[in-house]
């Protein structure tokens, strides 16, 4: 293969080659569903829904896994905040979460384990770890790991033991042997409901949030799969602590390829809930339409910052805009397979292959449109549909895009009955009622466009 992927593990730039020929599992962090996804969420989506996109465009299989944490503190919290069963809350916010991600066009993964179905799965690897000398029970019941006692530690994040000790926030909890130890599984507290605690060797509890997706990934992908990822916040110390436990529990290397997307980021800050900085998905979508939003994550970089405001959502919908006219011109004749050898075709699967380079993909999008305004080519029009295709964008009907969003109470059959009155005002020499029409439609949201064929009308931004 000619793909490179940055691995967050090596901080380089690393050919891809699958474990088995043909075929990637991958395994992405999902997310803890005590509330709706905003906008940070939609972006770690999207960077992996349009990775796994690429790697069946180049003819791999792909086996992918995203899992979604349905029961921890802010879980059960919220849940009785709201009066209601951890249940039905997560059940609300999975469906949702379902509602925002269709939306955007993301793909459903192959598998989206729940961590509640895989606690005996959990206990296996905790026991084990206890087996090996890498965790140790607490006299409060809940069962630690030792990090010390696992030489590989910091080796993702890149730091020594002493400076994640010297910058350790974490509160010491009672029973632990080092700051750095982290919990495998707590003890049941009596103010907890009752569907937050499971049986097990370790008396009534619940699993920490590590050791869920340690067990989920090596249930569903094996001890040793081709890719792990998620958001950048997720390197230390999640993913570290995954590493931890599953390789200290297995001896094996636990994914080859780390990988991290970057934060969208609000007046220069990571948008968060813990900050209050945050947008979600739905009140976004309520302000502008979901593929002006994927597009807007999709022309950046994934492992780059990505700043939000309207102005930059705004600018993305215009460049949208800009490649929805082209395919506007011209019918787009039906594309049955891509020709990579095509000088287009080619530089775009240049840049995917280099890390994933959609920035550089957009710009090839663009060029093609140019074509395409330029020669008017049914087949051009295919291959740029048929490319924007391959990372999620412009399979919409165009005119249709372009009309969506207008800012006005008038229907299409009122617009196109105003068309008629201003073409026969133009037909009649009566210039003035025409441009009066024109302006008229312009204050209520709608662009007249004039050409040889016709006049057609699109919303104004």
């Amino acid at each position: 293969m000619s793909l490179r992927i940055y691995n967050t593990l090596s901080r380089a730039l690393e050919n891809f080659s699958p474990l088995q020929a043909g075929h990637v599992r991958m395994y992405v962090c999902g997310m803890t569903v005590y509330d709706l996804c905003h906008l940070g969420h939609a972006r770690s989506m999207i960077a992996f829904d349009i990775v796994q996109r690429w790697l069946r465009a180049s003819g791999l299989s792909v086996n992918y896994v995203r899992n979604i944490t349905d029961i921890d503190d802010k879980i059960i919290r919220r849940a009785l905040e709201n009066g209601e069963t951890i249940r039905s809350l997560t059940d609300r916010m999975i469906d949702a979460l379902h509602q925002d991600a269709d939306a955007l066009g993301i793909e459903r993964p192959t598998h989206e384990p729940r961590a509640t179905d895989y606690v005996p799965q959990m206990l296996e690897m905790i026991g084990t770890l206890e087996r090996k000398g890498l965790a140790y029970r607490s006299p409060n019941g809940d069962v630690n790991y030792a990090v010390r006692k696992f030489p590989g530690y910091g080796k993702l994040s890149g730091k020594s033991l002493d400076e994640l000790h010297a910058g350790e926030r974490v509160a010491v909890l009672d029973g632990k042997e080092d700051p750095l130890d982290f919990v495998l599984w707590k003890t049941a507290k009596p103010t907890e409901p009752a569907e937050a605690k499971w049986d097990g060797a370790y008396g009534l509890g619940r699993p920490g949030w590590h050791i869920e997706c340690s067990a989920m990934s090596c249930e569903l992908l094996g001890e040793t799969f081709d890719i792990h990822a998620g958001g950048a916040d997720l390197q230390f110390p999640h993913h570290e602590n995954e590493i931890a436990q599953s390789e200290g529990a297995n001896g094996k290397p636990l994914a080859i390829t780390w990988m991290h997307n970057g934060f969208i980021n609000v007046d220069n800050e990571k948008m968060s809930k813990s900050l209050g900085n945050f947008f979600t998905i739905r009140d976004v979508l309520k302000e502008y339409d979901a593929e002006t939003v994927r597009f807007f994550v999709v022309r950046a970089h994934y492992r780059s910052p990505l700043n939000y405001s309207d102005v930059h959502l705004d600018d993305a919908r215009n460049a949208l805009k800009r490649l929805y006219t082209a395919l506007s011109l011209v019918p787009a004749a039906e594309v049955a397979s891509i020709d990579w050898t095509n000088p287009y075709a080619a530089r775009f699967k240049a840049a995917m292959d280099e890390d994933f380079g959609t920035p550089e993909a957009v710009a090839v999008l663009f060029d093609l449109a140019g074509e395409v305004n330029r020669g008017k080519s049914s087949e051009a029009a295919g291959l740029l549909k048929a490319l924007g295709g391959v990372i999620g964008l412009l399979q919409a009907d165009p005119q249709g895009f372009l009309q969506s969003g207008a800012s006005t109470a008038l229907d299409s059959a009122a617009i196109e009955a105003q068309i008629a009155a201003r073409a026969a005002a133009k037909a009649a020499k009566n210039w003035a009622e025409a441009d009066r029409i024109r302006k008229e439609l312009l204050e209520q949201g709608v662009v007249l466009k004039d050409s040889a064929a016709g006049t057609t009308w699109e919303a104004a931004q």
